[in-house]
């Protein structure tokens, strides 16, 4: 469906055209970067005190996300408090691989802007070189206008601050813009400031929602 197609469907409130996607890149196009399954595949891996590297982890994550400090003082922190029989860079490496892309779901969104001249920005709480090296590896900047990642404005969600930054970058009304995120609480975040908001949990209820949205050619999509 051509724009000028979507501005007949939705003539009758034109203010709730869908103009640009919020999304979130961990649990909607990518897998976390760092969750509970691979820090404990890690300590197992690397024969690593899980209670302890765990304990340590949540003490530290949150100021590496939101770019306080680097990936290397994090490991310093959690990891390399105590001597090891690896490296840095193995474990890097390590941690680099836990990321999977989701492609039906990359495709689905990558159709949907061509088709419709969407503007896509992602907001997401991710770690400087975790982001760095998950847009590089699966190109989502071919994809992704612009980042409000967590390590470049410094804040972090839920701070609904992070949502109003976007808003301002974006330049556009919040009814226009339509959230998806596998996190209902900052879905809930996202509407309480006006945005439309889909509660990612599987590709085929997304593809649905996303209809309600105006988005019509969704369901024409190849999963």
């Amino acid at each position: 469906m051509l724009r000028s197609e979507l501005n007949q469907t939705n003539r009758m409130n034109p203010n709730k055209i869908i103009t640009t996607l919020f999304l979130d890149i961990g649990g909607v196009l990518l897998t976390d970067g760092w969750d509970r399954t691979s820090r404990k595949n890690a300590a197992f891996i690397f024969d690593i005190d899980h209670e302890e590297m765990e304990e340590r982890h949540h003490l530290n994550f949150d100021i590496y996300e939101l770019g306080k400090i680097s990936l290397e003082e994090y490991l310093k922190r959690v990891v390399f408090c105590k001597d090891r029989s690896f490296s840095y860079d193995a474990f890097k490496e390590f941690m680099y691989a836990q990321s999977k892309p989701f492609p039906e779901m990359i495709k689905i969104i990558s159709q949907l802007k061509k088709q419709y001249g969407l503007k896509i920005a992602a907001v997401s709480n991710e770690g400087r070189e975790l982001n760095d090296i998950r847009i590089k590896n699966f190109r989502l900047h071919d994809l992704i206008d612009f980042f409000i990642s967590s390590c470049f404005v410094h804040l972090q969600k839920p701070d609904m601050d992070i949502f109003k930054m976007a808003l301002d970058m974006s330049q556009v009304a919040a009814e226009q813009i339509l959230y998806i995120d596998d996190q209902l609480m900052f879905v809930e975040l996202a509407q309480s400031l006006g945005m439309n908001a889909i509660h990612h949990t599987d590709i085929e209820s997304t593809v649905e929602k996303l209809k309600e949205f105006g988005l019509q050619k969704a369901n024409a999509l190849q999963l």
